[in-house]
């Protein structure tokens, strides 16, 4: 089994409980859906783009590391610009949504990536990402779900919602998102964005509070799954949930 695939599964396994929620869904309710798959061809892009993402998939978060210290650093003044951080173990994390003051304890459950995805989305589309961090729109619950972990949720969800521990995708989301990653080699960043979105869009319809969080996450992932199927989709900017980074 590839190094991966074995780091997911032992943390949708071990990281259950409402103080642990990285892979928590996953380990309760996993996609059962029995799709026929269809044997098909990649071109020489997509396989190569594929093959980039699925090695940025195997890169543990490692805090020793000066480049994902700086990450993670950058994160931090993406998110608060005008505050100093204090270390990098620091109570002020828990104000960007972190489980404790060590942030490297939440990586468990889904390695660098999810902080490559945190920062695409603060420095791509800053707007949405403060709205989502600062909980801007609508009536919030009194117990809202912490941001930063709910990202790391999103990253988890993208990667076993596209099959992207197998060889190649055999899921009909995922078929239609090589299509769309031969077109945006940055296209994974992108739609974590908008599944962000999509979550906390969800969030509001539902009025949810933070122990409901798993069912919405999972409702996202079904309407996902449906905007990935669509005939028409070639480009991140084709799916309808698009837009929901400018509203």
């Amino acid at each position: 089994m590839p190094f991966y695939l074995q780091h997911l599964v032992v943390a949708a396994n071990a990281m259950v409980g409402p103080k642990s929620w990285v892979g928590g869904l996953f380990h309760r309710s996993s996609n059962k859906q029995n799709v026929k798959f269809i044997d098909y061809s990649l071109s020489p892009l997509q396989e190569q783009r594929l093959h980039r993402l699925q090695e940025r998939l195997q890169v543990p978060f490692d805090e020793t590391c000066l480049d994902h210290q700086e990450a993670l650093r950058a994160l931090w003044h993406a998110a608060f610009p005008n505050i100093a951080l204090e270390g990098f173990i620091s109570e002020q994390w828990k104000e960007m949504g972190w489980q404790g003051p060590n942030p490297s304890t939440d990586f468990r459950g889904c390695g660098f990536i999810a902080l490559e995805n945190l920062l695409f989305f603060s420095r791509t589309y800053p707007a949405s990402f403060n709205r989502l961090l600062f909980k801007q729109d609508g009536k919030r619950a009194a117990w809202e779900y912490p941001f930063a972990v709910a990202g790391i949720n999103v990253s988890f969800m993208l990667i076993q919602m596209l099959d992207l521990c197998s060889v190649k995708p055999r899921c009909l989301p995922g078929i239609n998102f090589l299509h769309i990653l031969g077109d945006d080699e940055k296209a994974f960043d992108e739609l974590y964005c908008i599944a962000f979105e999509m979550m906390d869009a969800q969030w509001l319809a539902k009025h949810a509070s933070y122990m409901e969080f798993n069912e919405v996450l999972q409702v996202t992932r079904t309407q996902l799954e449906r905007e990935l199927s669509l005939e028409d989709i070639n480009r991140i900017q084709d799916l309808p949930a698009y837009n929901l980074l400018f509203r």
